[in-house]
């Protein structure tokens, strides 16, 4: 069955390859250095038998027209569940899909040369690739006597295929140096990050694991659980390493968040953002979220150049009213992802590659919220000095809205409405007092309105 469907996917990698320009040397649009697209590259369960990096790789062309900067891909190591695991159960850092252990020498996405091949066409169209890096703990060793907790533990392994990074009880918390760490995660030994051994493989070397990824083409880091250990880890491997990073701080606290983000040199998820666009796209709450930005409570408010802001993921998935939502982060401050399922299978695909296009070509500069109610938000990005900036209009009522507001950075232009959301082609021109007319469609998407616009200079791209 594998090869059937890996003959598939080969054959519509070459089509697809067929039908698109000559790969180029950087991406499309903004680099993900400069903020551009993220596309975070699967969801949990993924289908199995060691196809996903071939089905990644088949989508690289589209993806790049659509203008994403970098994949994020899901942990790439072989797992303690083998062929099931998802890869946030690590067992051996080095085995990347050539070894036969834990029944299986593949892991869930496929082979050790699958994921290079995956990694070398990213790479032909400008795209980088973002690693999951899990090294808060690890999973699936053996049982040994461990004298610092009087009993046997599940902290053996030694018999990793890989040979490399092999460790025992001393290389987890309880252990001579200390009894444990920042936190633990779902029971699984918790790696003793100040052991110079541990060290020495995961980062602290050119033999690291660390090393082991740049070696096969890895650019960027995205790191898993980081609750569970020091900021000082992070900024320590990116010390030794460089490269874009963002951690998983999964918390509300913005303080907090942004204290690990400065210590840790990554920006952060911005999981406070998310919650406030679910009370307010999902339960008609605008003003909730506009509290929440003018008071300092998100990361994009507080440090726009620290957030990596989402909708969806493959952990969490609460935020119904999507398309407010990617309207959004896609025309707001902070770094946009988007998830897999959104826009290969539950969204209007042409919808999100529009707003990456404004996302990328558009929305520069600060942010001024123009107007609110429970129900309609709009506000103005004042630009930079590569995109001109826009006014984004959302509705979430059931019926068309329009209003007077004052934009007056577009005094007296002529602005375009973007998305197309009122029709093929709307300008309007801004009187010189800075005053405008602008509407948005009500919200349906069931019956092909979105609930949104997005106004800029007439004549961009």
């Amino acid at each position: 069955m594998k090869k059937f469907v890996a003959l598939f996917i080969t054959l519509f990698f070459v089509v697809s390859m067929a039908a698109t320009a000559q790969p180029v040397s950087a991406a499309k649009y903004l680099e993900l250095e400069e903020g551009g697209v993220i596309m975070q590259a699967f969801y949990w369960d993924v289908p199995g038998g060691g196809i996903w990096w071939d089905t990644i790789r088949s989508k690289i062309p589209e993806w790049y027209e659509a203008g994403i900067s970098a994949i994020w891909i899901p942990p790439a190591s072989k797992g303690a569940s083998g062929g099931y695991s998802m890869g946030y159960d690590p067992y051996d850092f080095f085995d990347l899909g050539e070894y036969y252990q834990k029944g299986t020498v593949e892991t869930r996405f496929g082979s050790k040369q699958e994921l290079i091949n995956m990694i070398n066409t990213a790479h032909a169209y400008g795209i980088k690739v973002i690693a999951d890096i899990v090294i808060n703990h690890r999973s699936g060793g053996d049982l040994e006597w461990n004298p610092f907790v009087g009993d046997y533990t599940w902290t053996d392994f030694s018999k990793v295929a890989s040979g490399k990074y092999t460790a025992n009880y001393l290389d987890f918390h309880p252990n001579e140096v200390k009894c444990c760490d920042e936190g633990t995660f779902g029971g699984y030994p918790d790696i003793a990050h100040e052991k110079e051994w541990d060290q020495y493989w995961l980062w602290a070397s050119d033999e690291s694991y660390a090393a082991y990824l740049r070696s096969i083409g890895v650019d960027a880091w995205r790191f898993d659980y980081v609750k569970g250990y020091g900021a000082w880890v992070v900024n320590d491997w990116l010390n030794w390493w460089g490269g874009w990073a963002v951690g998983e701080y999964w918390d509300t606290n913005v303080d907090v968040i942004l204290s690990w983000a400065y210590d840790s040199g990554a920006k952060v998820f911005d999981f406070p953002l998310y919650y406030k666009m679910d009370e307010a796209f999902d339960n008609t709450n605008i003003p909730a979220l506009v509290d929440a930005l003018q008071n300092g409570q998100t990361v994009v408010s507080r440090d726009p150049f620290k957030a990596v802001t989402f909708v969806a993921n493959h952990d969490t998935d609460i935020i119904w009213n999507k398309y407010p939502a990617y309207a959004f982060i896609l025309t707001y401050e902070g770094q946009p992802v988007i998830f897999y399922r959104d826009f290969e299978e539950w969204l209007n695909k042409d919808k999100l590659i529009n707003l990456i296009w404004i996302h990328d070509h558009l929305a520069g500069g600060s942010t001024s919220i123009v107007y609110y109610d429970s129900d309609e938000l709009i506000f103005e990005r004042t630009g930079d000095s590569k995109r001109p900036g826009l006014i984004t209009y959302i509705n979430l009522g059931s019926s068309r809205a329009g209003r007077w507001v004052y934009v007056p950075k577009f005094a007296g232009a002529c602005i375009h409405e973007y998305t197309g959301n009122l029709g093929d082609w709307v300008d309007k021109y801004v009187e010189s007092s800075g005053w405008v007319y602008l509407e948005a469609p009500a919200y349906d998407p069931a019956n092909g309105q979105y609930g949104y616009t997005v106004w800029s200079y007439c004549g961009v791209g």
